[in-house]
């Protein structure tokens, strides 16, 4: 198995599969590149596919330190650097759409040939100013304190709400394996950093090509998240898939990658 060894001596696994137009999947809080099992094989027919698991996610070292939005984008760079990835597109789901922007502010558009983000808010807060934040933040104390002492009866009842319609129970299970790989200490910590960036100052300097993938049902995120970023990044477009929710390239699998496919052929 694959695994790229960070400057901290963190060890990333990750699947590299395909030849062409690198096309990078960076994952949600607490999930992986499991999750993207859907995509690797289609993406890898046409462009150079790779899914990659965050430090202490998924098959990655199960490290206590370096858990925040912008060490994820840092690691993230220096993977890129390492196998001298050239043009990428970055597609990110959830808070991996916090890591690509993350990416881009500290790093800039130089070597990104376009992006992708999947059904995520500017920002998960609720600020005097965005009320329309996923959380507040009594709710964000809840949040972490059922990560730290319910954890595995809180995922029973959030992993479902991620899905328009019911899971298999084969499908439920391994996502709860996956979404429990973490410690507890992490997997509060990088909640708590996650809720609170806010991206929003930066959307106007963002001029790479972006495409924006919500899924119709709102269990999590409104469709007006999509809406508000489409407004506010230049050079973006729009597409709700109307049978998804949080997660359109499980959901309705086919088409999310024949869109996606098609934005990254267009660039």
């Amino acid at each position: 198995m694959p695994y790229y060894k960070a400057e901290d001596q963190v060890e990333l696994y990750y699947e590299d599969v395909g030849e062409g137009t690198p096309v990078i999947f960076v994952h949600g809080v607490w999930m992986s590149s499991q999750f993207f099992q859907k995509q690797t094989s289609y993406f890898s027919k046409n462009h150079r596919a790779i899914s990659l698991d965050l430090r202490g996610h998924g098959r990655s070292t199960k490290v206590h330190y370096g858990h925040t939005v912008a060490n994820y984008a840092e690691d993230l760079h220096s993977f890129i650097q390492e196998l001298k990835l050239k043009d990428v597109v970055l597609v990110g789901w959830s808070m991996g759409a916090f890591v690509v922007w993350d990416y881009l502010q500290q790093f800039g558009e130089e070597n990104i040939k376009g992006t992708v983000i999947v059904d995520e808010l500017a920002s998960d807060f609720k600020w005097p100013d965005f009320p329309s934040g996923a959380f507040d933040f009594p709710t964000l104390i809840h949040l972490m304190r059922e990560v730290q002492t319910n954890r595995f009866g809180f995922l029973k009842e959030f992993i479902p709400l991620m899905f328009k319609e019911d899971l298999s129970q084969d499908d439920f299970d391994w996502m709860l394996e996956e979404t429990t790989k973490l410690p507890e200490s992490v997997a509060s910590t990088i909640l708590f950093d996650q809720t609170v960036v806010d991206y929003r100052k930066h959307f106007q300097s963002i001029t790479v090509p972006t495409l924006l993938c919500f899924g119709r049902e709102e269990k999590l995120i409104p469709v007006k998240a999509g809406e508000y970023l489409h407004k506010h990044i230049s050079n973006s477009q729009l597409v709700i898939f109307e049978k998804s929710c949080h997660c359109p390239f499980l959901e309705e699998a086919d088409r999310f990658n024949e869109v996606v496919s098609s934005f990254v052929q267009s660039l």
